[in-house]
């Protein structure tokens, strides 16, 4: 295939680029940078079979010219700080709501017609059901960031319903792994090595969530593309465990060798919009034989090892730092 990968340059993306070349695949990531990190992408441009293409995907002109002749768009790029998304809503909505309506009218233009959507657990809000699964009833959105989700996976509905696009539609929990630079693991690591004697923990501790390492995701999404034929297919991407805040602390700092002082901010919800329970089920992607590999410590703990091996991810370089959040400190999106 030739593959189209918004936002290629982050995290999630930078792994897919590299299980897709790996594949025989031929890929072109198209990214603006602003979060992304081209060292990610170093190997995959050397094999030759991957090209970076820098733009944003809210230039439909630029984007269109992009994903002209290819097969498939694997969707990514996103404003994902979720705990800031109230201090400037407009993000989640250009980012995340218009960006993907753009990524759809650009397939509509050059013709393209398999999407992959990474949209979020986050839709279900603070769901009655837990584990919660894919029909389970919506309740009221309790983030920004959800809720442009939300509509992204309308919109995806929508066009296919239009045009006969085929849709993807991954609802992910929180993603670990090599790459990962935003999130719990990266903020607790972060404090620790300016101030190892105390750390300051949103919410109380007992936040019970659940994560899945990102080779196993991605292996998910490649299962799902292989057999789901549905005009969309919707699938919960997670693990059937779940810790809690204060036992992935232990791990980390059990890691570490160190005993720091916890000093708790927020009660029950570390930040509007954060669910205290979140656990999703998987049921119906696990019936197309997808098991993930890792559990939850052992995710937690190759991601920790990663930050530590890889000290310019937690403190890159000036010319290297990512645009700042409005929370004053670099934050990550897939783009």
């Amino acid at each position: 295939m030739k593959c189209f990968v918004t936002g290629g340059a982050g995290f999630i993306g930078s792994n897919l680029v590299d299980r897709l070349a790996a594949g025989g695949h031929r890929v072109t990531v198209y990214d603006n940078l602003s979060t992304g990190f081209h060292r990610f992408l170093e190997c995959a441009l050397a094999t030759g079979k991957v090209s970076l293409f820098e733009g944003d995907i809210l230039d439909l002109e630029k984007l269109t010219g992009a994903m002209d002749s290819h097969d498939i768009v694997f969707h990514l790029a996103a404003n994902a700080d979720v705990r800031f998304g109230i201090l400037d809503p407009q993000r989640d909505l250009k980012q995340n709501t218009i960006g993907t309506s753009n990524v759809l009218e650009a397939m509509r233009r050059t013709g393209l017609r398999r999407i992959v959507f990474a949209s979020t657990g986050a839709i279900y809000g603070e769901s009655p059901v837990v584990p919660t699964p894919e029909d389970a009833p919506f309740p009221r959105q309790t983030s920004f960031y959800g809720a442009s989700k939300l509509a992204g996976e309308a919109l995806i509905e929508a066009y296919a319903e239009a045009y006969g696009i085929q849709g993807y539609i991954f609802r992910f929990v929180s993603i670990l792994g090599e790459r990962y630079h935003h999130g719990h693991v990266y903020d607790f690591y972060r404090q620790l090595q300016r101030q190892p004697t105390r750390l300051h923990v949103l919410g109380d501790g007992t936040q019970k969530k659940s994560y899945l390492y990102v080779g196993d995701c991605i292996e998910g999404i490649l299962v799902a593309l292989e057999k789901a034929r549905d005009p969309v297919n919707i699938f919960n991407l997670g693990t059937d465990e779940y810790c809690d805040v204060n036992t992935s602390i232990r791990w980390i700092c059990e890691r570490l060798g160190i005993q720091p002082r916890l000093e708790y901010e927020g009660g029950r919800r570390g930040w509007v919009g954060d669910n205290p329970f979140i656990v999703l089920d998987c049921s119906r992607i696990r019936a197309l034989g997808w098991r993930p590999r890792l559990t939850i410590k052992e995710g937690i703990l190759r991601t920790l090892e990663y930050l530590i091996s890889n000290p310019w991810v937690v403190d890159p370089p000036r010319r290297e730092r990512k645009r700042p959040s409005p929370h004053g400190e670099p934050h990550e999106t897939e783009g």
